[in-house]
């Protein structure tokens, strides 16, 4: 069983608001307007002898719950390193912040349910 790659999934939701500077101040995107977003991490790895998991979910979720007090209920664009909060930026913004914790960390996808949209950004192994 040690040689098993295994994939750990966990997500989480937030709601916040965003505008996105146009060129074109009559483009809609450019008012404030507000989502409700799920963030989903994924963490790729054999588990760890005598533990016996990849990483402990309990760590997964304190770390993801940070994220969420940083996001949600929050215009975004506030936000340090989110001036401009595209899905795929959000996508970076997590990475950057997770990678060091969880070096086995594959595949961060920010959705918004409502509309049907999704961006994954995935990760080269470490």
């Amino acid at each position: 069983m040690t040689d098993a790659l295994f994939s750990l999934c966990k997500t989480i939701t937030f709601d916040a608001a965003h505008y996105l500077p146009q060129e074109d101040p009559a483009h809609p995107y450019g008012r404030l307007h507000g989502h409700s977003f799920a963030l989903d991490v994924t963490i790729r790895g054999k588990a760890q002898p005598g533990a016996e998991w990849v990483e402990d979910f309990d760590a997964i979720t304190q770390a993801l719950a940070e994220l969420r007090g940083l996001l949600d209920h929050r215009l975004l664009n506030e936000v340090e390193g989110l001036e401009r909060p595209t899905l795929e930026r959000l996508c970076q913004w997590t990475a950057a912040r997770l990678q060091r914790r969880f070096p086995g960390l594959a595949r961060v996808t920010v959705r918004r349910p409502s509309l049907g949209e999704s961006c994954t950004l995935e990760l080269a192994a470490s």
